[in-house]
């Protein structure tokens, strides 16, 4: 792939965390990013007209939650890829969420760490899930 070739758009509502994670895009030089929404009605807007090929998407949106934007999404920008970044780590939200969204999932308090590792590997067509996504014993310093 050429340099900047893989379109992104980034729904997250808080501020500084959306900021961390642009910057954290912003290490690897084949993303662009295309867009930043902070709630779920404006993601779907966004995905339609803009049909960009990787949406981080978070859960606790404005409007319309992460779940349900990404339904409708998958309606306007079915080709387009979902990897959900939120602070909910309970499988059964993640098991929602990928049943939905089905690229990958990333826990908030692991971003740091699993961001671009997962972008990497949805990007390669495979799915990614933070540990504390799925780990029964996952500690509670996981759980935010």
């Amino acid at each position: 792939m050429e340099p900047a070739s893989v379109r992104v758009l980034v729904v997250e509502d808080f501020p500084p965390f959306r900021s961390f994670i642009c910057a954290t895009l912003s290490q690897n030089s084949n993303l662009r990013l295309i867009g930043e929404v902070s709630d779920g009605q404006e993601a779907v807007d966004k995905a339609r007209e803009l049909v960009p090929d990787l949406i981080l998407l978070d859960l606790g949106l404005p409007t319309l939650n992460g779940i349900e934007a990404a339904r409708e999404i998958r309606k306007h920008a079915p080709e387009s890829k979902i990897l959900f970044v939120s602070q909910e780590s309970s499988p059964e939200v993640v098991d929602e969420a990928l049943s939905v969204g089905n690229c990958g999932y990333v826990v908030k308090t692991k971003a740091g760490s699993d961001l671009l590792v997962a972008v990497d590997a949805v990007l390669a067509g495979g799915q990614f899930v933070s540990r504390a996504g799925w780990s029964s014993s996952a500690q509670p310093a996981d759980y935010r």
